[in-house]
């Protein structure tokens, strides 16, 4: 067996990574007359299909006091209807070799089915089902069902995995009362309890409906034929007007490092600092992701070798860019070893920080940083599921669903300057959060 040579595998990356320049996901867009964006991909490569359908709403249209309603829709769009009662959407899917899931978002609410491309009709006609009878079906029984689901997934997922109250306790540091990212997705079990029928209703109603919703349909599937489905299974559905949302004002900065301590169930301390950062697409928003694998990109990571490598007081360390379609956060996460003190940790990320804040990265660090962007990129666009979802998410935020090769043109175009620029503007020392969480004291400590 041959060993590769490193520079071989440098040079396939940029090969891939230099096919972003000609990266284009062929498309046919049609708005049908009730106002539902449908986006064809035809790809005959194999004979599967994938249908995502995204609604435009997500955790940032929930009410004050109502906050989970659009995580808890998630759930509740799987409790059937009287043509597709509950569990006949999945029964008739696996039966037939396919898959659905969904996902909820702060902006966002997607769903998503894979399989042979016999099944496209089915995809379509059980998402125009829910969206057309749902709402009127939901129940009390429905209801306490999800709910219970929904709060057993938030103790689960969140409250009882490690260090899952930073998720928690992050947004409402960091966005002011009355933001719409001032809540987590998942919602609290106070407003959850409290969600009435009537409430529920009254939100499927206002944002389920087609001209909220971008349908895609990729695979070995023919244009013309999804649009006679499409037109078909929706088509009929009544014309509703899109939802408008309330402005939403710029929060005045932090204007001070805000700090919180966390105690939880976990054997080793960790730092979380964060900052708002640009909006999804904004200026910024691409040299910050840029910026955080300058930081933290694998044992060349400025924070690793630091950290981790060189002083031994690390165990892990993370930086990312989490873009959303009001405003981000640029978050550094740090895992320390067993006995550091986290007050000498936090005055060694300052360090480091200050250091990447004093100069531009250097060609080597931005070139690492945006070949690793491009070739996850690319790599990621052979699953047709994701180019479906892909699709939706440009069409659902930018209004144009081939905005592919524009999105990594960002990365591309970024300069040393550019990125420091915007990290200066940005991950200012005194305006952020810094979250510590520390682990309980041991039952036999006094």
């Amino acid at each position: 067996m041959t060993t590769p040579r490193p520079w071989s595998t440098a040079l396939a990356v940029l090969a891939l990574a230099s096919q972003a320049s000609a990266l284009d996901l062929p498309f046919e867009k049609t708005t049908l007359p009730n106002g539902l964006t449908l986006i064809v991909h035809e790809d005959h490569t194999l004979p599967l299909a994938a249908a995502n359908l995204l609604y435009d709403v997500g955790a940032r249209d929930e009410e004050p006091g109502r906050t989970g309603f659009a995580h808890l829709f998630e759930h509740l769009m799987f409790m059937g209807t009287r043509r597709a009662p509950s569990k006949k959407f999945d029964e008739w899917l696996e039966a037939a070799g396919g898959s659905n899931n969904a996902w909820t978002s702060s902006d966002f609410t997607d769903y998503h089915e894979l399989g042979p491309s016999t099944l496209a009709p089915l995809f379509l006609w059980l998402e125009a089902d829910r969206m057309d009878a749902l709402g009127g079906e939901i129940d009390r029984a429905k209801l306490d069902l999800q709910r219970d689901v929904v709060r057993n997934e938030r103790r689960q997922s969140i409250e009882n995995v490690p260090y899952g109250k930073v998720e928690l306790r992050l947004p409402e540091l960091l966005w002011p009362e009355g933001h719409p990212y001032h809540h987590p997705v998942i919602g609290s079990h106070a407003d959850l309890e409290a969600a009435s029928v009537g409430d529920v209703r009254a939100f499927f109603a206002r944002w389920y409906v087609a001209s909220n919703a971008t349908l895609v349909v990729a695979g070995d599937v023919v244009a013309a034929d999804v649009r006679a489905l499409a037109e078909r299974s929706f088509g009929w559905m009544p014309k509703a007007a899109k939802p408008e949302r309330a402005s939403v004002a710029e929060p005045a900065p932090l204007g001070r490092v805000v700090r919180e301590t966390l105690v939880d169930r976990v054997e080793l301390p960790k730092l979380v600092m964060a900052w708002r950062s640009p909006a999804h697409f904004a200026p910024g928003d691409a040299e910050l992701d840029l910026f955080s694998q300058v930081l933290a990109q694998g044992k060349a990571g400025r924070l690793y070798h630091a950290l981790v490598y060189d002083r031994a007081i690390a165990q892990s360390v993370s930086a990312s860019q989490s873009s959303d379609a009001l405003a981000s956060t640029f978050t550094l996460e740090v895992v320390l070893r067993k006995g550091v003190a986290i007050d000498a940790a936090e005055r060694a990320v300052d360090r480091v920080l200050a250091q990447a804040l004093a100069a531009p990265p250097t060609e080597a660090e931005l070139a690492r940083a945006r070949i690793g962007f491009e070739h996850g990129f690319v790599a990621r666009l052979q699953s047709l599921a994701a180019r479906a979802r892909l699709l939706a998410a440009y069409q659902a935020e930018r209004g144009d669903p081939g905005w592919a090769a524009r999105d990594l043109e960002r990365y591309r175009v970024a300069t040393a300057a550019d990125v420091l620029h915007a990290a200066r503007a940005t991950l200012t020392e005194s305006d952020r959060v810094v979250l510590r969480v520390v682990p309980e004291p041991s039952r036999g400590a006094r």
